[in-house]
């Protein structure tokens, strides 16, 4: 679907970039920041297309020229800065795609638009650069920096774009989405929803992985059961997790939404709101055996080893002092 009509949540964006063309109050630039996989490619990609439309509207018709063009990522006035050191873009990046370039007028469009993607990798110098352009920017000029972090931009840089934060998208929009879009089943589109904390690209790559259900049923699998085991199947248990320690993020997550549904049938006693819904079995028995300290002990648990890992302390460590922690509780 073209332009901002193909896109999951981000509403109030979208309305602000659509009043923009509508009062012709278009910024000469945009930072556009949220995490990976929340939406600021499409976002800037159906900016982009939008504007250069020939239909001159607040959202592309997708079938002109230029709307096909930019559809297949060939319109020549849609530009996307690209960089080939991975950790960084570098000085003549930007002074030879963009700064440069900005200086030639529009091929074919009232626009000439660039799109900075990881745009937070801009080295100083190459901040430094773009910062005179933007400073003086050609009127046909529009610049749209895409970013997980917009802190890691000078504050000259910062001070002249309008700053646009995208916010986690509702669960339910992505899970209809998913389930109307995706044809993703009632169940597993629930746990990818609440999984993606409103990121709509990381529910989608949830969904369409077949590693993450596997992940999933080793986790909860290992859930069902710890409680009841004896120290050496622990251990075992350990071990396992190491064949997951790149996801370790993500198995520590579905370990919290666990619990979480732990707590909350306990508090309710209703199904509904749960996560693993399809596990109540299991949900109530733990729920039964289980007082509340202890529950919040083991989602501190969790919070602390996610702290732990991240400040490199041993994974095998971590991992065991956790399920030492919840069989206990």
């Amino acid at each position: 679907m073209a332009g901002f009509a193909g896109i999951i949540g981000h509403e109030q964006i979208i309305d602000h970039l659509q009043n923009a063309i509508r009062l012709n109050k278009v910024s000469h630039a945009y930072i556009l920041d949220g995490e990976e996989g929340s939406g600021k490619m499409l976002l800037a990609s159906a900016f982009a297309q939008t504007l250069q439309c020939e239909k001159k509207g607040t959202d592309a018709c997708g079938t002109c020229h230029s709307c096909i063009q930019a559809e297949s990522r060939n319109q020549p006035d849609i530009i996307r800065v690209t960089h080939e050191k991975p950790g960084s873009i570098g000085v003549d990046d930007i002074r030879d795609q963009l700064c440069s370039d900005i200086l030639i007028r529009p091929y074919s469009s009232p626009w000439k638009i660039y799109i900075v993607d990881e745009a937070e990798k801009m080295t100083v110098q190459a901040q430094n650069a773009l910062l005179k352009t933007i400073e003086e920017p050609p009127a046909y000029g529009i610049i749209l920096l895409l970013t997980e972090n917009s802190e890691a931009f000078l504050p000259t840089i910062l001070s002249r774009c309008v700053t646009l934060k995208l916010r986690p998208v509702k669960e339910e929009q992505i899970r209809s989405y998913l389930m109307e879009e995706l044809h993703v089943p009632d169940y597993q589109a629930e746990i990818c929803a609440a999984f993606a904390r409103g990121n709509v690209g990381k529910a989608r790559r949830l969904a369409e992985s077949e590693h993450f259900s596997e992940l999933k049923d080793q986790v909860i699998h290992l859930l069902r059961h710890l409680r009841d085991m004896e120290i050496y199947e622990i251990t075992e248990a350990v071990r396992r997790a190491v064949e997951y320690k790149a996801e370790i993020d993500d198995y520590l997550d579905l370990m919290m939404l666990w619990y979480r549904d732990v707590l909350l049938f306990k508090a309710t006693r209703q199904i509904d709101g749960l996560i693993f819904s399809d596990e109540i079995n299991y949900i109530s028995a733990q729920a039964a055996k289980s007082s509340y300290e202890g529950l919040e002990h083991i989602l501190k648990a969790l919070e602390k080893a996610k702290i732990r890992l991240k400040a490199n302390v041993s994974f095998e460590l971590t991992i065991e002092l956790l399920m030492l922690t919840i069989k206990e509780n």
